[in-house]
């Protein structure tokens, strides 16, 4: 079919294909700003404009388009570079991949109503979704954007929160401040940047055949109809490729995770279990030879019910080379991957001693990471045989490891690069598809590319891990808690991913809140079932817990007649106490009760009522406490080089993965806080296992706690060798040399650092290039801690929620970074309220997923959520740099327990099993 239309300004004519949308146009026209997170048109990241205005270009046919005007961020003019700004900073972008299409949805809405109100604004791109924000930064900079038409045309300036950013108000230069993030020039331009946008062209399409039941063997795989689609060139099932039992955990060796996994099986565990793959020249020849690969089955009765799964006789993993990870409390033959139980103080003694003892039972849903960008990686080999992968992933050098072992080759054979990402939330700790990319890339030989579509991405990858938790609580009659019981059932789902180590975070990142209790005991078991595999997701198991634990200690306020924030003020944990359920690690940074009484002053707790009755519907307010970790203790490791080149500028090389959290731009900034230097002169290099220096990844909020700990080493060390060498260019000793980042002096002796590096790359006996070098691990996990209020309001009706207010007072210790560290709140708040009210991953009856995608698996809009206000009650932490620890998971904690207390309030149920759905408000449980 011939179309004629102009695209960017540039006529063309070309015969496409009749099914071939403007999407598909567009990136094989090299414009890669325009992205696809959901194949349902329904993420808005896709967005074009047709003729001026804005279209979903995946819906739209190249008929449609012919005799139009096409027009992508690329070819828009300068009002996108000002957007670009206000987005930028504010950090508003994060990840990035969602920014193109949300930047010519506003552009559009700009052109057509300029000067609108914010429920406009809202309305109007209520369609464009993103997970990393939670919209709040974005509606700040698209209020900034559009408040240039009354102010002449030119932006207004930025309205800097006033917060403190350090406990004692100390200034620096470089860090505790607003930096733009390094990528984000790149990233709201549309650059192509992430892993489909690098594949090389004419790169061979890798598709997985599925499994249709929950549990069955293989018993044959007819390939002869799907060897004769054109386009296809290999097909490949469990006999024809490597069987090594590994773990798809991204976890640090000697991987906590059993080793139950093999890259094709003829046991299929869950429905969308990895059966064969197919090799094709094109997506549509791949996904043709999928058709046509006849599998035939022998069905085996599935458990589905983590309730059930404990002893049953459905066996999920009989095979004989199943093998424990480090973890080995497991049994296989139990359904059992984990079981484990620490008790602090007398139980019984101190229940004896409480006046009033709840007990109850808290029961959390598997949910979606729903990170924008799917899975995808490529792979190819180089001049030297040797495999290359690249991945959206948090872990490549786990990923080194998964592969290599996975094709039972040597791991100086593989190598892992790491481009940008788009958003993985825990859910690309886990490897997906990088085995069947690598290993078709080696078997035909050619650049292999693998891309999950979105519903693939739900049904086949990971989730958060379902749990079922039990909690009693005793307290005497003034508020003094005495003792908490905890146990939790964890549901690993076919396979271990993360399941031994997540369940631990539910009582250690909970019980030490509350660590005057004269006793506590927390219990778990984590067992396999015929569904979806359980993996890492913001907040790990910590999110569970929190709300099992802060929604027992909301019922038993009510119980007593107390106010839910003075029970808590008479029970936290205070800085100097050793934390009995935290591997008994000793607290020195703790302000919870100040970031708890702020927000209550936020919202004006004191003399407000729990409810309010507003006629047609009612107001209630709930809250929530909560703490997470700073890396893992006695395990995580960050290594880190800072090289000084010439003309004085500085490469920054880490092993460490920014996946749209900025950490690129914060270890940045610590370096050049610590080297004296403005942050434009640091040059972050990014992720190559062949050229980085190791680190375990992006997770447990390592980043700046850990990793910053190795920048700050690194710094230090090239610091000593940049005195020393002009130490001995002057023939004096490097003691007397100082440095104060711009110039070296001893005496009347003086040299910029950029004279002093371009003179060490000049002619005669130079040393060439300096490079500091530093690593980091740590004893111990400094807990962040936030306080969160929720307001909400019930239609009596319907039984509808809607949170209306969200108040968050967070201590992460110095903020480093305040636009960042907000907007991380603000997206983790977001994905909070999201799991409290609308998210769910079902099941039908014979483990198919029912909310494959974003049609039927409901992320919260910004119609759903409020702008939440966050604020920072900054302490320091001795063992972090310049004072900090993370924020990037403690954020999600708390909106199900304080939205749950809220309902409560309102409504008088306590829905105890989640989401928060109308039928429960109304119906009860």
């Amino acid at each position: 079919m011939l179309v004629t239309l102009t695209l960017n300004g540039a006529r063309l004519s070309e015969d496409v294909r009749p099914d071939m949308t403007l999407f598909d146009f567009c990136r094989a026209h090299g414009y890669k700003s325009v992205k696809c997170a959901c194949e349902t048109s329904n993420c808005g990241l896709c967005t074009v404009l047709l003729d001026g205005e804005p279209v979903l270009s995946c819906s739209v046919l190249m008929a449609r388009a012919d005799g139009h005007d096409v027009t992508t961020l690329e070819g828009m003019g300068p009002e996108r570079e000002l957007l670009s700004q206000c987005l930028a900073e504010e950090g508003a972008e994060q990840c990035g991949f969602c920014a193109p299409g949300l930047e010519m949805a506003v552009l559009a809405m700009d052109a057509a109503h300029a000067g609108t109100d914010d429920e406009t604004i809202r309305r109007y791109l209520s369609g464009n979704l993103c997970r990393c924000s939670g919209y709040a930064s974005q509606m700040r900079a698209i209020r900034r954007f559009l408040a240039r038409h009354k102010n002449g045309g030119e932006l207004p300036p930025r309205d800097v929160p006033a917060d403190p950013t350090t406990q004692g108000g100390e200034k620096h230069e470089q860090v505790a401040r607003p930096v733009a993030k390094k990528d984000s020039g790149a990233l709201l331009a549309g650059k192509p940047v992430y892993t489909a946008d690098l594949a090389p062209e004419g790169a061979l399409v890798v598709k997985l055949v599925r499994s249709r039941h929950a549990n069955a063997l293989v018993t044959d795989i007819d390939k002869s109809r799907a060897l004769e689609v054109p386009g296809v060139v290999a097909v490949f099932g469990p006999d024809d490729v490597p069987h090594h039992r590994f773990t798809l955990a991204g976890q640090s060796f000697l991987e906590p995770s059993p080793y139950d996994t093999v890259i094709l099986d003829r046991h299929v565990r869950y429905v969308g279990d990895e059966v064969a793959m197919v090799v094709a020249e094109s997506e549509a020849a791949a996904a043709a030879g999928v058709r046509a690969v006849k599998v035939t089955y022998e069905q085996l009765p599935a458990v589905l019910d983590v309730e059930e799964a404990l002893d049953n006789e459905v066996v999920v993993h009989d095979e004989d080379d199943w093998k424990h990870g480090s973890d080995t409390t497991g049994d296989a033959a139990r359904n059992l991957v984990a079981h484990g139980e620490t008790v602090h103080g007398d139980l019984d003694a101190a229940f004896a001693a409480s006046d009033v003892v709840i007990e109850r039972t808290y029961r959390t849903q598997a949910t979606q990471q729903a990170m924008m960008e799917t899975f995808r990686s490529f792979a190819y080999t180089d001049a030297f045989g040797r495999l290359t992968v690249v991945s959206s992933t948090q872990v490549p050098f786990h990923i080194r490891r998964q592969v290599a072992t996975a094709l039972g080759l040597p791991k100086h054979q593989v190598r892992v690069i790491k481009p940008r990402v788009g958003g993985g939330f825990g859910a690309k700790q886990s490897g997906c598809n990088e085995a069947y990319a690598a290993l078709a890339a080696l078997k035909t030989g050619r650049p292999c590319i693998c891309s999950y579509t979105r519903e693939e991405t739900m049904s086949c990858s990971n989730t958060r891990h379902e749990m079922v938790m039990k909690v009693r609580v005793g307290a005497r009659r003034d508020g003094t808690i005495e003792a908490i019981d905890l146990y939790a059932l964890s549901n690993a789902g076919a396979y271990g991913y993360h399941g031994t180590t997540t369940v631990t975070l539910v009582g250690g990142k909970t019980l030490p809140i509350y660590n005057h209790a004269a006793a506590s005991r927390f219990a778990y078991d984590v067992v396999y079932t015929n569904t979806t595999p359980g993996g890492a997701y913001r907040g790990y198991g910590a999110t569970q817990g929190c709300f099992a634990v802060e929604s027992a200690i909301n019922e038993l306020a009510d119980e007593l007649g107390m106010d839910p924030c003075e029970l808590r003020l008479k029970n936290l944990v205070k800085p100097g106490e050793t934390l009995w359920q935290l591997g008994q690690e000793h607290l020195n940074s703790c302000r919870l009760d100040e970031c708890l009484e702020r927000a209550m002053d936020m919202v004006g707790w004191k003399g407000r009522p729990l409810s309010e009755d507003l006629g047609a519907r009612v107001r209630g307010i709930g809250v929530a406490l909560t703490m997470q970790g700073s890396g893992i203790s006695h395990l995580d490791i960050a290594n880190v080089d800072i090289r000084l080149e010439d003309d004085g500028f500085y490469v920054l090389s880490i092993g460490a993965t920014d996946v749209g959290t900025g950490a690129d731009t914060i270890l940045a900034q610590m370096a050049a806080e610590a080297l004296g230097c403005d942050v434009d002169r640091i040059v972050t290099k990014g992720v190559d296992t062949d050229t980085s220096p190791f680190d375990t990844g992006a997770y447990a909020s390592s980043g700046t706690y850990i990793t910053g700990g190795a920048v700050l080493r690194a710094a230090e060390d090239l610091i000593s060798k940049i005195r020393a060498q002009a130490a001995h260019v002057w023939g004096v000793e490097a003691g007397d040399v100082e440095f104060d980042g711009e110039c070296v002096r001893c005496g009347e002796n003086e040299m910029t650092v950029a004279a002093l590096a371009n003179q060490m790359i000049g002619f005669g006996l130079q040393p060439g290039m300096l490079e500091g070098h530093g690593s980091n691990t740590q004893p111990t996990s400094p807990p962040p801690y936030m306080a969160g209020i929720a307001e909400v309001e019930v239609d009596k009706a319907t039984g509808k929620v809607e949170v209306t207010d969200y108040a968050a007072v967070v201590d992460c210790g110095t903020v480093i970074n305040p636009a960042l560290a907000r907007v991380q709140a603000e997206g983790g708040i977001s994905q909070g309220i999201g799991m409290a009210l609308t998210e769910d991953v079902v099941r039908d009856e014979r483990g198919g997923l029912r909310t494959s995608n974003f049609m039927t698996y409901k992320v919260p809009t910004r119609m759903d959520v409020p702008e939440m206000r966050v604020e920072f009650m900054p302490s320091f932490e001795p063992t972090g740099p310049f004072g900090a620890k993370s924020i990037g998971e403690v954020v999600i904690n708390t909106p199900s327990p304080a939205v749950m207390s809220a309902v409560a309030h309102a409504t008088g149920r306590y829905v105890r099993s989640l989401p928060i759905t109308p039928s429960k408000v109304l119906l009860g449980e």
